[in-house]
């Protein structure tokens, strides 16, 4: 129940609760799990390796050219700050 002050209106703590609690209902019923990606130029991908750092020995790397964590496709060759090295 909304805690209201002497006007028999809703307080602001009150108002600022019920809008926290909305925005979270709207995000709720997503895909348990499901994780949005990230976009190439926000990770600094580029379409070369870095030294010895290429996408296709990262960890997030999913042949033939997609990532777990950067959206589009991926050159397999290619580099972002987010490289992960592979365990050997």
């Amino acid at each position: 129940m909304a805690e209201t002050g002497m006007t028999g209106r809703c307080s602001r703590r009150a108002m600022i609760g019920w809008g926290a609690l909305g925005l979270l209902a709207t995000a709720w019923p997503r895909r348990a799990g499901a994780q949005q990606k990230i976009a190439p130029n926000l990770v600094q991908y580029q379409q070369m390796p870095k030294g010895n750092q290429e996408c296709d020995q990262c960890l997030h790397f999913v042949a033939p050219n997609q990532c777990k964590v950067v959206s589009g496709a991926i050159n397999p060759k290619g580099w972002c700050a987010l490289f992960a090295a592979k365990p050997k």
